[in-house]
């Protein structure tokens, strides 16, 4: 039976990723979804990460190397059975780096309350 597409979902998506609790974030996710990251080696898309495994790779690197990752000042829109998006402010400190405040946002897409892609995009000043 399909999960509906609510706010809650999105809440409980997000405090995994605040968690650091990739298994449950992953949870979320269909087999077949993808990642299209804000940064990355090619434009336009940054990185694209495909799959749950790459997913794992990535976000289980992350934060080994920004311990303290996390995303505040949530807001989340509902579009449609298909379709949401979030806005947040993520904050950091990367293992001997600087510091960092980003506000960002996720497009989600779903299907059968699954997540099948998250595009994110965030402002970076400098």
């Amino acid at each position: 039976m399909p999960r509906p597409v609510t706010i809650a979902l999105l809440d409980e998506i997000q405090d995994g990723f605040n968690r650091h609790d990739v298994d449950g974030i992953l949870s979320h996710f269909a087999d077949d979804c993808i990642w299209l990251m804000a940064r990355g080696p090619k434009e336009p898309d940054g990185r694209t990460c495909v799959g749950k495994a790459e997913i794992a790779e990535v976000l289980r690197s992350r934060y080994a190397q920004i311990p303290d990752m996390r995303w505040e000042e949530m807001r989340h829109w509902i579009c449609d059975d298909t379709k949401a998006i979030s806005e947040w402010v993520v904050r950091g400190t990367p293992a001997g780096g600087q510091p960092f405040e980003y506000l960002g946002c996720d497009l989600w897409e779903f299907r059968d309350g699954m997540v099948t892609k998250k595009d994110t995009y965030w402002k970076y000043i400098g």
